[in-house]
């Protein structure tokens, strides 16, 4: 944690009980169970808690991501899944 205090005060702290550290935005990997389909999203904009990895993605990403699986677009590539059975 090698910022300054200053800079850790416009920071959302964490929403989860006794964690205390702050959210910071990055890009991360979603996944969705889309009916009997699984759908795999990268470079999703997300706010991330640094020291629990707790994960918030806001109401605009979550209208996009649903506007994407609306359009049922090709995907750019395919990805095998595996259960863990």
């Amino acid at each position: 944690m090698g910022y300054a205090v200053s800079e850790r005060k416009n920071k959302m702290k964490c929403t989860i009980q006794g964690c205390p550290g702050h959210y910071e935005p990055n890009f991360i990997i979603h996944t969705i169970q889309h009916g009997a389909n699984v759908l795999v999203f990268e470079n999703v904009p997300a706010e991330i808690c640094d020291v629990c990895s707790d994960t918030i993605l806001a109401p605009d990403t979550i209208r996009h991501l649903e506007h994407l699986m609306e359009r049922q677009t090709k995907p750019a590539r395919h990805a095998p899944v595996f259960a863990y059975a």
